[in-house]
């Protein structure tokens, strides 16, 4: 019988890892030298794709899909706007702030969320996003329904030149998506990620199993409300402006998330990442044809989900079992010794 190597890593997870090294020191040294443009479009990238693993790391690995999380980025959004207007806070001080108050506010939201079920707690997610948005509207220190602009004096804190003001917020989102990409790998790849694949294979088995379901899912609710509305405080830093209209989309903050998901592989570490890039590839080269590139989106989409529903990554990885971040065992025969 032949005995089993079992690791949790491979040449290929050393050289995805040694990459990753090099990407991020290189992405550290764009703010040296990118332009105005090219910062504004990675600092998109960065927050889109933070948003998206937060999205996969709810619906993906707690099974809880919610279309409401745009909830959490106009709240944090409008919470840093109120900090610097109101009690003159820098903006980039605020963001700590605003995730401690995203998670002590998703507390009795959760509880209340978690009463429900399937697609009673996707619509309900829905609807609790609506309540913010509707608040924001007859918020009249906050601009109400026309919105507010971010007061000069918070803008020229992040830098006296629009060119440092830029490089401020693309090295404060690549910071924000290290460190979203950090937590939610260490904790997948914790006994937590373990009961959180249970909980999305079987809920009921998981329970009779010993996992605290309600506990565990109030846990990643709550870290990722917590990172959504930091994520969306910067978001509304870079615009300078918010609405209740643009702070609560459905459009903006959940479909083009969702679409992320899907096409990248949901369920997956790199999935979302993978479909993050994929959007702005489309974007940038397609963007030109006005409503058929809405379209072509459409249609990629539903290719997607009818050829491969696993996404993208999904389809690689089956295929050819790679895991450049292995979140799992690796179980291989070994090569070594044949045991009688």
């Amino acid at each position: 019988m032949a005995s089993l190597d079992v690791r949790r890593s491979s040449w290929l997870t050393h050289l995805a890892t040694a990459g990753g090294l090099v990407l991020t020191a290189l992405l550290l040294s764009a703010a040296l030298w990118a332009s105005n443009d090219t910062l504004r479009l990675a600092t998109d990238i960065f927050l889109y794709i933070a948003l998206a693993c937060l999205w996969n790391f709810l619906a993906g690995y707690a099974g809880l899909v919610s279309v409401g999380q745009q909830a959490y980025v106009g709240l944090g959004g409008y919470g840093l706007f109120a900090l610097a207007a109101k009690a003159d806070v820098p903006a980039l001080y605020a963001l700590p702030l605003l995730g401690c108050m995203a998670a002590l506010l998703s507390v009795p939201i959760a509880k209340l969320l978690f009463r429900l079920r399937g697609a009673y707690f996707t619509i309900g997610s829905w609807v609790v996003a609506e309540v913010f948005h509707l608040g924001a509207i007859l918020i009249v220190p906050l601009g109400g329904g026309s919105g507010m602009s971010l007061p000069i004096r918070a803008a020229q804190a992040l830098g006296p030149t629009p060119h440092d003001r830029f490089v401020t917020t693309y090295l404060t989102a690549l910071v924000l998506l290290l460190a979203v990409l950090t937590m939610i790998f260490v904790v997948l790849r914790s006994r937590m990620g373990l009961a959180l694949t249970a909980i999305r294979d079987n809920e009921a088995a998981a329970r009779s199993n010993g996992v605290n379901v309600d506990r565990v899912k109030l846990i990643i609710y709550v870290a990722a409300a917590s990172a959504t509305a930091m994520v969306g405080a910067l978001i509304f830093i870079q615009k300078l402006r918010i609405s209740p209209d643009a702070g609560f989309s459905v459009n903006d903050w959940t479909a083009l998330i969702v679409f992320m998901v899907v096409i990248g592989g949901i369920g997956t570490f790199e999935g979302p990442i993978v479909g993050a890039l994929i959007y702005f590839l489309l974007g940038e080269t397609l963007a030109t044809l006005g409503p058929v590139y809405l379209i072509i989106l459409g249609a990629v989409a539903i290719a997607v989900m009818l050829i491969e529903p696993r996404g993208i990554w999904g389809f690689v990885r089956a295929r050819w079992g790679l895991q450049l971040l292995p979140l799992s065992f690796l179980v291989r025969p070994s090569a070594s010794k044949i045991e009688k």
